[in-house]
């Protein structure tokens, strides 16, 4: 199930200190990370003050984009979870007066999608 899971974007949670050392060269200083996710190779990373994904690219994955996007700029977003014979769940998210999301990552068949919405709704209200 390991490579099936990889192609259907399995999220699973990694530990604040693993992703520090992933970003340890865009966070700036005092900026602390509240949750991480990984995605196969990239990651979303929740800080204290925006949201972080991370695209690895090439064979290797040395080659990353980085894609800041602060909290206050988040507009709306959605989740569409799966159903029966639907495998895999959606997060959308629209960046200020975008009329198509900006954001769309697609996740298997898990909890994941959860959590990353109730971490969105908490950092999106302060």
């Amino acid at each position: 199930m390991g490579i099936l899971s990889g192609i259907l974007d399995n999220a699973s949670t990694i530990s604040t200190k693993e992703a520090k050392k992933e970003l340890e060269n865009i966070l700036i200083p005092g900026e602390e990370i509240e949750a991480a996710f990984k995605l196969v190779r990239d990651l979303i990373v929740f800080t204290d003050k925006r949201m972080i994904l991370v695209d690895k690219q090439g064979i290797t994955g040395k080659k990353m984009e980085f894609h800041s996007i602060p909290y206050s700029s988040i507009s709306h977003y959605s989740i569409e979870t799966a159903g029966t014979f639907d495998l895999d769940s959606e997060l959308k998210i629209w960046i200020s007066s975008a009329t198509e999301p900006t954001v769309s990552k697609q996740f298997k068949k898990d909890k994941s999608i959860y959590d990353i919405q109730k971490i969105l709704a908490l950092m999106t209200m302060k």
